[in-house]
C-alpha cells in the first residue's frame, strides 16, 4: 500500500480539525492532492503545485522526481530528483562521496547529475525537466544510471497528475501547460495567492500557584475536558484509575491556560490534546487539537508517520496568536515508498508569521 491515515484509530484527522478552537485562518480557497498509481499531485493554499513520481513497488531501488511550479503566467517548472538506497542491503557503499548519475529516457542519455552521497538528491536541468516532461506524456522507460547502478522511475500515473495540476492552475489548452498544451495563451491562467500572515505572540509567564494547580483543580478540570470532548477525539481522557492519564499545564495569558494530556497510543504514533482553558471556573474548554506530538514556546506541532517503516509522515502545526490557535502548516512527505523520513515536503497550507 503506498500511503495510510496518519492516524490509524478513532475519528479522521479532518473532524478533529473542525473540533479546533475558534480563532483560525479563513476558509482555504485553494489546494489540492491527488494521487494516481506511482504519482501524486500535492498542491497548497498559494496556488503551488508539486508533482512527485517513485518507482513501482517491485523495484529493488528507490528513486523519486519531484516537480514544482508556482501558479501564474510564465512560470517554470523546477525538477529535482531524490535517490534511495537498497531495502535491505547496501548498493552504495562503493560509490565516492560525491558521483554522477545519468538520466536516461527510452534507452537514450539525457545528461548527468553531480550526487553526493549523504544527501542523494540533484536539481535537475531545465532539459532534463523538459525532456522528462515531454516523455511521461506517453508510456516510456525512464532511468538513473551511476555505473551498474541503475533507479527506474515509474510513468504510471503520471500523465493523469499532470494533467490534474494543468487543471488545478488553469493551463490545460494553453502553450504552458505541462500536459494538455494548446494554441491559447495563459492570460487566464489562476494566479498565485499570498500566503496569509499569522503574528505569532508571546506566552505570558507562570504564575506563582500555577505549579499547584492540577494539584489543587485537576479534578474539576478533568471532568470539564470529559464534558466538552467525546471519546471518539479523545479516548484516553475517559480512562479512569490506573490507567488515567496527568494532565499538565502551560499558561497563555493572566486568565488562560493550556491543558494537556495523552489521547490514544497507536502502533507507532501517539497524539496528545490540547485545550484552552481559564485559569478558574467555569473552565470552558476549547479543544485545539487531539494529534499534537510537541509544544513549544507557543507553537503545537503534531508529526506522525504512516507506516513503521517511518517512510511517510504528516505534519500539522498550530501558532499561537494570543486569542487562540492559529493552524500555521500542513504537510506530507509523499507516497510511502522506501525514503527515511520521506522523500519530500508537500505543503497543503503555508503561511507567513511573524
Amino acid at each position: 500500500m503506498h500511503h495510510l491515515p496518519y492516524r490509524t484509530r478513532f475519528a479522521p484527522f479532518a473532524l478533529l480539525l473542525a473540533l479546533a478552537a475558534p480563532a483560525a485562518l479563513p476558509a482555504r480557497a485553494a489546494e489540492t492532492s491527488f494521487d494516481h498509481g506511482d504519482w501524486q499531485l500535492v498542491c497548497d493554499n498559494t496556488r503551488t503545485c508539486r508533482v512527485a513520481g517513485y518507482q513501482s513497488d517491485d523495484a529493488a531501488m528507490p528513486v523519486s522526481v519531484l516537480f514544482t511550479r508556482k501558479a501564474g503566467a510564465g512560470t517554470a517548472v523546477a525538477g529535482r530528483v531524490a535517490l534511495g538506497d537498497g531495502w535491505e542491503d547496501s548498493v552504495l557503499d562503493a560509490l565516492p562521496a560525491q558521483f554522477r548519475v545519468a538520466l536516461w529516457i527510452d534507452g537514450k542519455p539525457h545528461g548527468e547529475r553531480t550526487v553526493a552521497k549523504d544527501a542523494l538528491e540533484a536539481d535537475l536541468t531545465a532539459a532534463q525537466t523538459a525532456a522528462l516532461l515531454k516523455a511521461l506524456a506517453r508510456d516510456t522507460r525512464i532511468e538513473f544510471r551511476a555505473g551498474k547502478i541503475v533507479w527506474a522511475l515509474s510513468d504510471r500515473g503520471a500523465a493523469a497528475v499532470l494533467l490534474k495540476m494543468d487543471e488545478f492552475q488553469g493551463r490545460i489548452g494553453t502553450v504552458g501547460a505541462a500536459l494538455r498544451k494548446g494554441k491559447q495563451t495563459e492570460a487566464k491562467v489562476l494566479p498565485p495567492l499570498p500566503a496569509p500572515v499569522v503574528k505569532a505572540a508571546a506566552l505570558t509567564p507562570a504564575k506563582p500557584g500555577d505549579a499547584r494547580f492540577i494539584a489543587e483543580h485537576g479534578d474539576a478540570v478533568r471532568k470539564a475536558l470529559r464534558s466538552a470532548t467525546d471519546e471518539d477525539a479523545c479516548a484516553d481522557l475517559h480512562q479512569t484509575g490506573d490507567e488515567e492519564q496527568a494532565l499538565d499545564i502551560v499558561r497563555l495569558t493572566k486568565t488562560k491556560l493550556l491543558v494537556s494530556t495523552r489521547c490514544w497510543l497507536a502502533a507507532y504514533n501517539a497524539g496528545s490534546g490540547y485545550w484552552i482553558v481559564n485559569d478558574t471556573p467555569p473552565y470552558r474548554p476549547e479543544l485545539v487539537t487531539s494529534d499534537a506530538s510537541d509544544f513549544d514556546d507557543g507553537t503545537l506541532i503534531s508529526t506522525q508517520k504512516a507506516r513503521g517503516l517511518g517512510d511517510c509522515w504528516g505534519t500539522d502545526q498550530w501558532t499561537w496568536n494570543g486569542t487562540g490557535f492559529v493552524q500555521t502548516a500542513a504537510s506530507s512527505t509523499g507516497l510511502c515508498k522506501g525514503f527515511a523520513g520521506g522523500a519530500w515536503d508537500l505543503p497543503t497550507l503555508v503561511t507567513e508569521i511573524r
